[in-house]
């Protein structure tokens, strides 16, 4: 197995301040060993189970519309597997990208987080930066910072998974990165990218986007290996042939094959969804629009906050960060609706 994080912590957590520093909209000064937490013995229990190890690299994948988190890691056969799902205690804005600076949105693509976007020393407990703006976003004038996930129960434009689900979703990131992975892919989704969700919504003002954004889940969900991302005419290209390109943000996209190796598997894939989507829009399935007060939560939490109250909520974070507009919470429309 290789060396721990804990045997390797003086040159990683040196690493990971110095790009702290830099997240002033959600750093404190406080120091302590949050950071360090172990993963749960329960947690390394079922890793073992499915062939993996806490040194295995990982993948994230953020979901709006269920308000979930899921952590994928990379099993002993070399495939991604789903490890655990987190459920997401408030995230803002509505379905959709991010475009500007204070719009309250949590974005949505493929980011690319490495140890110095991890942030432990977040006044929301612990967290990690997005990354955003992209390259692909940076080229499209897209303005934004310090998008995190992190813990606590409020946003403005981030991904709160409560204290406890983030130090898990920290330490994984943690040991995979101090195992050697150079850095973790992220796909904040505005929903599961099913034919289901994409017939409900194929009217919307975002489509096209979200189609993009469907490619690349469909390459890992097809392959499960996270795809390799680059951008070019406005949108992401994923997997392209080795040597293809090259591709450039904002330019447009040059001729191009699809690695041969994923290309069967992600065509089929492709093909099944299309005719599934045919289907269910020829069943006269209703092409729905939903609109959000601020962000949504998921309905663990908004039965919690439904109950008791934002305090009982509150008491389960930090205590200290007050949970954001509670009341747009409880008017999440897919709670409330479906």
């Amino acid at each position: 197995m290789k060396p721990s994080f804990l045997n390797r912590q003086a040159g990683l957590v040196a690493a990971l301040v110095a790009g702290a520093l830099l997240l002033a909209g959600c750093v404190t000064t406080e120091i302590d060993n949050k950071h360090l937490q172990p993963i749960p013995p329960a947690l390394l229990s079922e890793m073992s189970a499915k062939g993996m190890s806490a040194s295995d690299p990982i993948l994230v994948r953020i979901f709006k519309k269920e308000s979930e988190l899921e952590v994928w890691k990379r099993d002993n056969a070399g495939r991604y597997a789903l490890l655990k799902t987190y459920p997401m205690c408030r995230w803002s804005g509505q379905l959709g990208p991010k475009k500007r600076e204070g719009d309250r949105q949590a974005p949505e693509g493929f980011y690319s987080v490495t140890p110095e976007l991890m942030n432990p020393r977040s006044q929301y407990y612990l967290s990690f930066n997005l990354g955003y703006p992209n390259a692909l976003e940076r080229s499209m004038g897209y303005s934004g910072s310090a998008l995190m996930v992190h813990g606590a129960c409020t946003s403005a434009g981030c991904y709160a998974m409560t204290d406890s689900g983030v130090a898990e979703i920290y330490a994984l990131a943690r040991e995979a990165l101090a195992g050697g992975q150079k850095n973790f892919q992220v796909q904040a989704l505005p929903f599961r990218m099913t034919p289901e969700n994409m017939a409900k919504h194929r009217n919307n003002q975002h489509i096209a986007f979200w189609r993009n954004l469907k490619e690349g889940s469909d390459h890992f969900e097809a392959m499960r290996q996270p795809p390799r991302v680059v951008a070019c005419g406005r949108r992401y290209v994923f997997d392209p042939k080795e040597g293809a390109g090259p591709f450039t943000p904002g330019a447009p996209c040059p001729s191009f094959e699809e690695d041969p190796t994923v290309t069967a598997a992600v065509i089929n894939k492709k093909a099944e969804d299309e005719k599934r989507l045919a289907e269910l829009v020829a069943k006269g399935t209703p092409a729905l629009s939903f609109t959000h007060v601020d962000g949504g939560m998921h309905p663990t939490f908004r039965s919690i906050l439904k109950a008791s109250g934002p305090e009982r909520l509150q008491a389960m974070t930090s205590g200290r960060v007050e949970i954001s507009r509670p009341d747009a919470a409880l008017l999440d429309p897919f709670n409330a609706i479906e």
